[in-house]
């Protein structure tokens, strides 16, 4: 379901790099058209494959699966790569803006505009002045976040299937359970409200921020979007290592074994998970040391730096509840 969500919005995101490249198609070489629709076609197949084929485990033609499946793997990390430059670079180009004038910034990337594409034979810019093509060009930076995630999706399913090439199960000793949703019965319902509910003000506190700290010239008005950032943030912090810490201990109650059992899916969970997590801890860390070494310290510095503590705390406590819950065994 993830998967498909992700490439459903992958296909839009090359629908609009597809209308934007086609803007330019006088002044661009073939291969940036070219490129979306042939990425498109990728999604579109391997989408496919991946639902059709992602609880097999393969017998026949072992090596050739194992050559197909890689390759597919390592396409996926290209694409990946690929889409996080790109959009780094966007970024970068739109700070330069911000802060010089355009002829300064045209003259500094006048070098780089034959390497992407961006500049006609004859040494003139493709210049997007029209509504439609900002429309596209805007629309698609907005959609890499889903074709990153996609990407990565599709590269950990065919990990999973990779490392199920020949595998063999028994199926005696593995116990099927059926998840039952009862949305009105007993506790589900409550974490589903409160779970909305932190969902929608931190979507609300979001909008707030962005909207007072990009549009407001004072700075009273943004230390104080600010400080309701962090202080939803710190609530919301706290309140998810209390729950992790909770359920941790809620296992320590628990009567099932653990399952010992080597599981292709798990391994590539908890990997996954550690090392998503290392990307935050770096993060807070250097946050850390940067509120540190600062001064003045205000307000702001001491609610940043509770804020980077307690980032660290959650996704530790969070990881351990995670990692323990996946090595239970089903009722």
């Amino acid at each position: 379901g993830g998967l498909i969500l992700f490439a459903i919005f992958s296909l839009v995101m090359d629908v609009f790099k597809i209308g934007y490249y086609s803007s330019f198609y006088s002044c661009l070489s073939a291969i940036k058209i070219i490129y979306p629709i042939v990425q498109a076609i990728f999604v579109a197949v391997q989408t496919y494959f991946l639902w059709i084929s992602a609880k097999d485990c393969v017998h026949v033609h072992l090596n050739v699966t194992r050559c197909g499946l890689m390759l597919t793997l390592t396409t996926n990390l290209a694409v990946w790569m690929s889409a996080v430059t790109d959009e780094s670079v966007h970024k970068a180009h739109s700070k330069l803006k911000k802060n010089m004038t355009e002829e300064i910034f045209r003259w500094l990337l006048k070098g780089n505009l034959s390497i992407s594409g961006m500049r006609s034979s004859s040494g003139e810019e493709c210049n997007c002045n029209s509504q439609i093509c900002q429309i596209f060009k805007n629309g698609y930076f907005w959609l890499y976040p889903f074709n990153i995630e996609y990407s990565l999706f599709a590269s950990a399913m065919v990990y999973v299937m990779w490392k199920n090439v020949g595998r063999f199960i028994d199926h005696h000793s593995h116990h099927i359970h059926r998840l039952k949703f009862r949305l009105f019965r007993r506790t589900f319902f409550v974490g589903i409200v409160l779970g909305l509910i932190i969902l929608v003000s931190g979507l609300g506190v979001l909008i707030l921020y962005e909207v007072q700290v990009n549009s407001s010239t004072e700075s009273s008005k943004k230390s104080q979007a600010l400080t309701m950032y962090y202080i939803f943030n710190i609530v919301c912090l706290g309140l998810m290592s209390l729950v992790c810490i909770g359920g941790s201990v809620i296992y320590r109650f628990d009567k099932r074994d653990m399952d010992r059992h080597k599981n292709p899916t798990r391994t590539l969970d908890v990997a996954l998970l550690m090392g998503a997590a290392l990307g935050q801890y770096a993060i807070s860390y250097y946050s850390i040391v940067a509120i540190v070494a600062s001064t003045p310290r205000d307000a702001i510095s001491a609610l940043n730096l509770t804020y980077a503590l307690l980032m660290i705390a959650q996704h530790t406590f969070q990881n351990i509840f995670i990692i323990e819950g996946l090595h239970r065994q089903p009722p």
